[in-house]
């Protein structure tokens, strides 16, 4: 493994032109073959955890399951509602929909209690999880409606459009966070490199190792389905790591010719980069996959459409970084050479050949506490880092369901309204029962009496009769029970408690032989979240324990190792405390331009653990190689801490800042959960970049001298690095 880099790097640098055609080839060949076969996207089953599942499966058995559902809202444009009108233009809206490929039925008109308002339920054809693709028609055919009837609002909303709108939508937010992240990735680079060809490497690699990852993953979903948000999660890490990836190899090749000065050749000096950059670029690499694959053991199909569409850039974005990007380097490179050439021969003189970055005024400030004063520098810095993590431990959790949605969506702002006039539409609960078909009126009569119960709790709404449907063959039954509270108000779980707990043992729960669960909005994201909690000390173990390994493995030593899971926990601690602070209060609502919701969606805790302790290692592999290079060339234990963490420092901080503009840009979108993972992870990976990276690290490991160093088994091989430089060294002496 150790010298698989260098081997790879020296083919591509003997035969460039035909790794740039390969790699080209390859990026076709995967966007091609994805596009072909399609995504396999996730169906309502895929979703199913807990006793809402379990309740969902035994409807789906007697085709009880839920159906995609539209409601058209006809009220009054100004004054008071022409009642008359009213009922013409909802027979229209009925003619037009029953006349539709996409819709099963269409419900009678009900006028709402206030009497200001009526609505028409649709419902579409298909699976729950379709009727965003099949609600177009729908959405014309009330528009046509609409105008038809100036002195009436027709409006229409339900899952399905809601849906539509919130896909709609974060295709639009996706287009803006490029708009945002590119040129700001683009500035950066220029600053780094000077060159706007150098810098636009990183970048080129970055975007063909997206657009190969995306169709792989068009292809992974046939193995594991896509539930949508896949893509999102490979635009969000592909661009970070396929640049941090590129910036280390490119700063690394700089750094050797100008070490060089003059006397190596391009390929050469491509091969002396690998045996260093290269393989830390394998390590991170491997490191940032294996955490992510830690996300399979949630066993829930959005966490494995996340783990799979990292995993598959990640891996992407290294294997361009071994391979194409040293062909490019060595197509760079000879150019440069020739124009030298040219240059010589017409008696002007060779351009000066900058030397290697050193610490820097900045980063030698940052780092000056550390080689003072070690103990009290991470003392302090240790001290903040559990300041801000403490707010963590005050962590709520919810799930976000459609109640959560921006309301700059069309069809949220017609939910609203629907709600507001028949707010018994806010909340159904389902009470699923499976029993022998003999048996059917003894559970009617048992969900009758259920339902009694239900309607004289105040929690419930009140309806004149139990709304029971049962399938075909008497063998379930499914009732519809009311809330009229929002889905993520106390409230509504308190009915969902009040059902399960005591409603349902006490009727259904007493006749021997039933199946009986519940499930519904409420219930849905309750199990989720729950199912998610029960999934956290395992994947939380997990994590650590691969993390552990996998630094030992690749600097051999159990100090590090230690050293590197504590810092990963102290900067994940200490984003997801901001995290809480900003997001669970009120205070930056409008700061960051959303709705609060009083707790953080159930899925980003777990997801930014995982994925913060990937890109925390990234830093962490860059870092350490480059102290452990130091240390085999000679230095003191002080002194390579000291030198690796000052040559380190700015590329580790530019790739620190492409990591926080791509991450930064997803605070500017609409949905909250997405706000949420945006802002974690640029915190963190600012946090791990300066705090832990310039202060803790170094204090801690000049504190530790020696002892850090420590091997698990004494090393009887020349380190690969060494021998490669002396090979290639030795070369050119040969050449001379």
């Amino acid at each position: 493994m150790s010298r698989l880099p260098v081997r790879i790097a020296r083919w591509s640098a003997r035969h460039a032109w035909r790794a740039v055609a390969g790699w080209f080839v390859f990026v076709v060949l995967c966007l091609g073959v994805g596009i072909a076969v399609g995504t396999d996207q996730a169906t309502s089953e895929d979703f199913r955890v807990g006793e809402a599942g379990r309740a969902e499966a035994i409807a789906a058995d007697g085709a009880l399951q839920r159906r995609p559902t539209e409601h058209v809202l006809l009220s009054a444009r100004s004054g008071r509602l022409d009642v008359a009108e009213a009922r013409t233009a909802a027979r229209e809206i009925g003619a037009r929909m029953r006349a539709l490929d996409e819709v099963e039925r269409v419900g009678e008109p009900v006028r709402s209690a206030d009497g200001s308002a009526f609505r028409v339920a649709v419902v579409l054809k298909g699976p729950e999880l379709d009727g965003r693709k099949n609600v177009g028609p729908l959405l014309a055919q009330t528009a046509k409606v609409a105008e038809a009837h100036p002195g009436l609002v027709v409006e229409e909303t339900g899952s399905p459009s809601i849906s539509k709108g919130v896909n709609d939508q974060r295709g639009k937010d996706l287009a803006l966070s490029e708009r945002l992240t590119l040129p700001v990735t683009l500035v950066t680079l220029l600053i780094v490199f000077g060159s706007v060809a150098m810098a636009a490497v990183p970048l080129l690699l970055a975007l063909s190792s997206i657009a190969a990852a995306l169709g792989l993953s068009m292809l992974a979903s046939h193995l594991l389905p896509d539930p949508g948000v896949g893509t999102n999660m490979i635009l969000l890490i592909g661009l970070a790591v396929g640049v941090d990836y590129t910036l280390f190899y490119l700063k690394r090749e700089r750094e050797e010719r100008a070490r060089a000065g003059g006397r190596l050749g391009a390929e050469a000096l491509v091969e002396l980069a690998s045996a260093t950059a290269g393989r830390a670029i394998v390590v991170s690499g491997l490191a940032v996959i294996g955490s992510t694959a830690t996300l399979y053991l949630a066993t829930d199909v959005i966490f494995s459409s996340l783990a799979t569409g990292t995993i598959l850039v990640v891996a992407v974005a290294m294997v361009s970084s071994l391979t194409v990007l040293p062909a490019l380097l060595v197509v760079s490179g000879r150019r440069g050479e020739r124009r030298a050439e040219k240059r010589a021969r017409r008696g002007k003189p060779a351009r000066p050949i900058r030397h290697a970055d050193g610490t820097g005024r900045l980063f030698g400030a940052l780092l000056r506490p550390a080689q003072r004063r070690p103990g009290l520098t991470l003392a302090v810095s240790v001290l903040v880092m559990l300041g801000l993590a403490a707010p963590a431990l005050g962590l709520k959790l919810i799930d976000p369901g459609k109640d959560t949605f921006s309301r700059s969506i069309p069809a949220m702002q017609v939910y609203d309204r629907l709600n507001t006039v028949f707010p018994e539409l806010l909340v159904q609960h389902e009470v699923v029962v499976r029993s022998a078909p003999e048996r059917a009126p003894e559970v009617r009569r048992a969900l009758a009496e259920l339902d009694r119960r239900a309607q004289a709790d105040p929690l419930f709404a009140a309806r004149p009769e139990p709304a029971v449907r049962t399938s075909a063959d008497g063998r379930i039954s499914v009732l519809e029970l009311a809330v009229p509270h929002p889905a993520p108000s106390a409230e509504a779980i308190a009915s969902l408690a009040h059902l399960r707990g005591t409603y349902l043992p006490d009727t259904v729960g007493r006749l021997s032989g039933v199946e009986s669960a519940v499930s519904g909005d409420v219930a849905r994201g309750r199990d989720y979240v729950a199912h998610e909690r029960g999934k956290l000390p395992l994947v939380i173990g997990f994590l650590l324990l691969l993390t552990f390994l996998m630094t030992v493995w690749a600097f051999r030593s159990v100090v590090i190792a230690a050293i590197g899971v504590v810092l990963n926990l102290l900067s994940a601690g200490a984003s997801l405390g901001l995290l809480v602070v900003v997001f669970q209060g009120t205070w930056a609502q409008d700061l960051l331009a959303f709705d609060s919701l009083g707790a953080i969606a159930s899925r980003v805790p777990l997801f930014l653990f995982v994925i913060l302790f990937g890109l925390s290692m990234d830093y962490q592999v860059f870092v350490v190689s480059r102290i452990q290079e130091a240390r085999r060339g000679g230095m003191s234990a002080r002194e390579a801490v000291v030198e690796g963490i000052g040559r380190s420092a700015k590329v580790v901080t530019s790739a620190a800042v492409v990591m926080v503009t791509v991450f930064g840009a997803f605070v500017a979108l609409h949905l909250t959960e997405m706000k949420q993972m945006g802002f974690c992870l640029a915190v963190a990976v600012l946090l791990d970049a300066v705090v832990i990276r310039l202060m803790v690290l170094p204090s801690l490991l000049l504190l530790l001298g020696e002892r850090a160093w420590r091997p698990l088994r004494p090393s009887r091989r020349t380190p690969p690095q060494t021998v490669e430089r002396t090979s290639v060294a030795g070369a050119v002496e040969n050449v001379s």
